[in-house]
């Protein structure tokens, strides 16, 4: 045996491949450099759940899988994108001659090596000993990254790329994304910016749309994604990028062919595909929306980027096309994701929806009234979000339909308008799952015109000099309807204005009362939907 380094027998290796004589040849290989533990998948799914619940020091991975719409390519893309796979893996991809420019170009991105086939054990042993070294040079940021010292990481990534030491444009990526996550935009921007300098790639092109969407410059934003996606209209997570953009927007409409895009690019991709589902349900588009949404079912039930919010809207459209049988299948599958964890509060609300459609499709609509005013008093809680507003929206709507008197439903829907509508995107969505129901809609739409024109108001006197005011104006207003945007806009406000104002240390101790309330359990609710796979809309 030809141990490749010192510490080769401790690694753990994935090979993934569907042929069985190509995977067993990989494996062998691997076992012959002293690698201590090989396991094998078949399936690119199945690779997939393995490396979200393992980390491994060496993937093997084919690029092509017949009869699947992922390729290995795609897989790596993802695990990548949503963080699941850490930078210390070695990834190494095997391809044949026919997709090798396609491989060849990721690997200036996030791809550690690539083999084409055929290829010897001495080809895997320089690839393999040189991707090992790469990441033994660059052990100090992997190692603050894992202690999750990002502030250090970065440090580590930006000192190695002024340097312009060895793997500087590797580290330059990694340190960006850090940056990004640290929210230091401009830093984020400005190594993105001089990556590009230095090589024209469409990541770090992608990364600077990124930074001036996180900045709040959505504009700037969507004409580099445009710009980008003329000059590399193959790039899928452009398309990602793009759609968020169009969502902060409102543009459910356009994001929808955004996403269909992207969904054509990667076909495979679980979250692009969520995605997809999730706007053609909230643009009416219910047959694509429901083939989209139990695609991802059957491919990414036991997934951690599987979004279970896709099982309520599929519950919806079984209940809208009177398919009970459905129905009925999809609240006991959700049933047993809720046995695997009772005290998520999500997960009990997402249930107390579908019992409301199951009582309403068997005509026992006293109940399932009963039961939507329960879910209705939740409306008081504080970690009560969009998400949960959007479906209390949806069940008043269908109860609204059962020819009954439901002169409460306008107050509802008058709270939750003032709450909620916190954007031309959030106020959208619900008025999306206010299907057509003209009553429902109005109502959402004049509690969006009155929050920005309390949002008016109080810059107005800002700008008149009397910036005191405005702010009292924001936090008295944010108080009553616990809208994010006015609490967020008196916190703005102040901090502008703050050497103007006498009291001001008063105020913000007001304001951040209002924030801890009300503005950070809609943000955390939104970054753990993100971090599951979901749409992640902001409340």
């Amino acid at each position: 045996m030809h141990m490749l380094d010192a510490h080769i027998q401790d690694a753990s290796a994935l090979v993934i491949d569907s042929n069985a004589t190509s995977r067993s040849l990989m494996a062998a290989q691997l076992r012959e450099l002293g690698v201590g533990t090989v396991r094998q998948a078949t399936r690119v799914k199945d690779a997939r759940i393995i490396l979200e619940h393992k980390a491994y020091d060496i993937v093997l991975c084919d690029y092509h899988f017949d009869g699947s719409e992922m390729s290995g390519q795609d897989l790596l893309d993802e695990l990548r994108r949503e963080q699941l796979m850490p930078y210390s893996t070695v990834f190494i991809m095997v391809t044949g001659e026919a997709t090798y420019a396609k491989v060849a170009e990721a690997a200036e991105a996030a791809l550690d090596a690539y083999l084409i086939k055929p290829y010897t054990s001495a080809s895997l042993a320089e690839r393999l000993a040189s991707a090992r070294h790469r990441k033994r040079v660059l052990k100090d940021i992997f190692e603050a990254i894992e202690a999750q010292n990002f502030e250090l990481a970065a440090g580590h990534c930006m000192k190695r790329f002024e340097a312009r030491g060895q793997f500087w444009l590797y580290a330059a990526r990694i340190g960006a994304e850090l940056l990004l996550r640290l929210n230091r935009f401009d830093d984020a921007k400005a190594l993105y910016d001089a990556i590009i300098e230095a090589r024209t790639v469409p990541w770090a092109r992608l990364g600077v749309a990124r930074t001036q969407l996180a900045s709040g410059n959505v504009v700037a934003a969507k004409r580099t994604l445009e710009s980008l996606i003329g000059d590399t209209p193959d790039h899928a997570d452009s398309y990602d990028v793009m759609g968020r953009v169009q969502m902060e927007q409102g543009e459910i409409g356009e994001a929808l062919k955004t996403y269909r895009i992207a969904t054509n690019l990667t076909p495979g991709c679980l979250l692009r595909q969520q995605r997809a589902g999730t706007l053609a349900f909230y643009v009416g588009e219910r047959d694509e929306a429901l083939k989209q949404l139990e695609r991802t079912v059957i491919n990414g039930l036991r997934s951690k980027l599987f979004d279970m919010f896709t099982l309520v809207l599929i519950a919806l459209c079984r209940f809208d096309i009177k398919d009970g049988k459905g129905l009925k299948a999809t609240h006991e599958t959700l049933l047993r994701e809720l046995e695997k964890a009772p005290k998520s509060t999500r997960l009990q609300r997402f249930s107390t929806v579908m019992q409301g459609l199951r009582l309403l499709y068997e005509r026992r609509v006293a109940d399932a009234l009963q039961l939507v005013r329960s879910f209705g008093h939740e409306l008081e809680q504080e970690n009560f979000d969009l998400e949960a507003a959007s479906l209390l929206v949806a069940l008043w709507v269908r109860l609204s339909g059962q020819e009954i008197q439901l002169e409460e439903m306008n107050g509802v829907l008058t709270r939750i308008g003032l709450r909620y509508c916190t954007s031309k995107s959030s106020t959208e969505v619900l008025i999306a799952m206010a299907e057509s129901n003209e009553v429902a809609s109005a109502e959402l739409r004049n509690c969006h015109a009155r929050i920005f024109e309390i949002a008016e108001t109080a810059m107005r006197h800002a700008m008149r000099g009397s910036a005191r005011v405005g702010v009292e104006l924001l936090i008295q207003q944010g108080g009553h309807t616990r809208n994010a945007k006015l609490i967020d806009m008196a916190g703005a406000v102040l901090k502008r204005h703050s050497e103007k104002i006498d009291d001001a240390e008063q105020l913000n101790e007001q304001i951040d009362e209002l924030q801890k309330r009300y503005v950070l359990p809609q943000n955390g609710a939104a970054l753990r939907r993100r971090s599951a796979g979901g749409l992640a809309l902001r409340a």
